[in-house]
């Protein structure tokens, strides 16, 4: 059996480290490998940068050109995952050609490879925006001001002490002890509500598509309403992907039943909220926001929203990452082994 892996620059422009982690996982076995990397995006076929497609048995074409009659040219394929303008899945088109030969054509659209990286991500922005992290960091390069914390002798009640430099007007201090409320509890949404269970918080979730088991695993209670879920919140994060049906899910009425003071993590995509709500209530300091993600991506340098202490954010990165790149490769290796 030959196997062989053909990717575009295309590919590498989302994916830059996972075909050489697939190639490094198949040249462990006995397995014959063949690695193509093509040097100029979408110039060359895949019929013609493969010398003898006739020897190849399991094909891995990543954003490369190809069309119905370049795969015929592949006589003896028995197993293919092909994809060649969507970076995130196989063709469409082609996978029903190919499966009508019958070639057996993986699929590899879960969002499982990333979903570690963008929950720990998560998890990141929460712990930032309860401690003004960042922002305490960029004061630190430009004053002294942040080390006046030494505040012992201050006769007012409830003043602030020695090292406590926490802002009182929003959510802060630890995860522990927290009422953490998370939309949508898939790969991402449970690996986040988990860790913030771990943590010591009081976490419960809403998602109307999931089994009583996703609740029980991560140690959520199960809500049944989006309204009853931001009641309470003192953290709320909507991990729902975004698809014509969710767009827009978390509404202004969401949004605006935040509890004032509390802190919206958005990791997903931007797109699921009412965004206008959102910059309504961060920009009047009711809320503050964690946010990878952005209803404009990039912000505008003098988009209101940055430079801010109740903002903490970053240029949607979560999910890109060494270990995701490596997940995406394992994932796909083991849909062959698994023939």
């Amino acid at each position: 059996m030959t196997r062989t892996i053909v990717v575009d620059p295309l590919f590498e422009d989302v994916w830059p480290l996972a075909a050489d982690h697939l190639h490094k996982l198949w040249n462990g076995t006995d397995t014959e490998v063949e690695f193509i990397r093509l040097s100029e995006t979408r110039e060359t076929s895949l019929r013609d940068a493969v010398d003898s497609p006739e020897a190849v048995e399991q094909l891995v074409s990543l954003g490369v050109r190809t069309s119905e009659a370049g795969l015929d040219e592949f006589t003896n394929l028995k197993e293919a995952f092909v994809m060649t303008t969507s970076m995130y899945g196989p063709d469409e088109a082609l996978t029903a050609s190919l499966t009508d030969r019958g070639v057996t054509v993986h699929d590899h659209t879960g969002e499982g490879f990333w979903s570690e990286s963008v929950a720990e991500f998560g998890i990141g922005l929460t712990i930032d925006a309860l401690r003004q992290i960042p922002q305490k960091y960029e004061k630190m390069k430009r004053s002294h001001d942040p080390w006046d914390v030494d505040l012992l002798d201050n006769e007012i009640p409830g003043a602030r002490g020695h090292q406590f430099a926490d802002d009182p007007n929003f959510v802060t201090g630890t995860i522990a002890r927290k009422n953490v409320r998370v939309a949508g509890i898939g790969n991402i949404g449970s690996r986040y509500a988990s860790t913030a269970d771990h943590l010591g918080a009081d976490v419960a979730a809403y998602d109307p598509f999931a089994d009583e088991s996703c609740f029980h695993s991560t140690g959520s209670r199960r809500v049944y309403d989006l309204d009853e879920l931001v009641r309470d919140a003192d953290i709320f994060a909507p991990t729902i992907p975004l698809t014509d049906a969710t767009e827009g899910v978390i509404t202004k009425s969401h949004i605006d039943a935040l509890p004032t003071g509390s802190i919206l993590v958005l990791i997903t995509r931007a797109g699921i909220c009412d965004m206008d709500a959102v910059r309504d209530r961060v920009l009047a300091n009711e809320l503050v926001l964690a946010a990878d993600v952005w209803d404009e991506e990039p912000l505008s340098l003098d988009d209101p929203l940055l430079d801010r202490d109740n903002v903490v954010h970053t240029p949607h990165i979560a999910g890109r990452t060494q270990d995701a790149n490596e997940r995406w490769a394992e994932h796909l290796a083991a849909h062959f082994d698994s023939i």
